[in-house]
């Protein structure tokens, strides 16, 4: 996401400076977008809250109605904002129905997205090795959660998730208060440590079931499994978690959106 070209104040840049030829220079509504966005970060509007009206926001940041609007429409398109008709804009959550499969794709064979229930294995706070730590851009040896589950369908063991989180934003962070949750994952972190997921990559490839993995799942040893390894963000492109997950595909496929 561009960074806005404007300090913190809630005036917008000039747009005069498209003039002057310089390379870090971005559309007057991707600076707005940024503004926005900046502000969502800071939690001046919190997830479910509506955020004041595009004529509110123009008179706020100097600019005209439509720039607001083009850049809440990328926002609205990158999922950090809902559009209720007749109602106002509001900031997304993760606990919107629509949003709750947002960061998992799993699909059953008949189409339907179905229903998953967690089951924690272990939830401990540890030293983040030299890989998690550049992925997390922090020095190795400093803290970070990692909790093990799994993910049933139907009653049936499908995905093993290891996740690791980041320590010092998740103290306080314990199996039993994840057990004791009712509801996604993603929407404890939101309401209880104030981190929203906001994007993702991931990186798939095929594996085999070691014999621990197997066990959990329900597997024979060696049997295929789809491996999903995702480094997710929060406002800002900071990273905030690192899954690895191992699916059971034998009545589940991986779906994605693309364009």
């Amino acid at each position: 996401m561009p960074s806005p070209a404007a300090s913190s104040s809630a005036t917008a840049p000039d747009p005069a400076d498209a003039t002057s030829g310089s390379a870090t220079f971005s559309p007057l509504y991707r600076q707005i977008k940024g503004l926005i966005t900046q502000r969502l970060g800071e939690g001046e509007w919190r997830p479910g809250e509506m955020i004041p009206s595009e004529m509110d926001l123009a008179a706020r940041f100097k600019v005209s109605q439509g720039t607001v609007r083009k850049a809440i429409d990328e926002l609205a398109a990158e999922n950090l904002l809902v559009r209720r008709q007749g109602k106002g804009t509001f900031v997304a959550t993760h606990h919107e129905p629509r949003a709750q499969f947002r960061f998992l794709r799993l699909v059953s064979d008949d189409g339907e997205i179905g229903h998953a229930e967690s089951r924690f294995l272990e939830c401990k706070r540890v030293r983040a090795p030299s890989e998690l730590a550049r992925q997390f851009e922090i020095k190795a040896g400093e803290a970070l959660v990692m909790v093990r589950r799994l993910l049933l369908f139907d009653q049936r063991a499908t995905v093993l998730d290891e996740i690791w989180l980041h320590g010092a934003l998740f103290k306080g962070l314990t199996g039993e208060r994840l057990a004791d949750y009712k509801g996604p994952m993603y929407g404890l972190f939101e309401s209880e440590f104030g981190v929203r997921m906001i994007s993702a990559t991931e990186k798939l490839r095929a594996v085999s079931a070691d014999e621990e993995s197997a066990g959990l799942l329900g597997v024979a040893t060696g049997s295929a499994l789809l491996s999903v390894e995702r480094l997710s963000h929060t406002y800002g492109e900071r990273p905030v978690e690192v899954r690895r997950g191992l699916y059971v595909t034998s009545h589940h496929y991986y779906e994605n959106t693309l364009g």
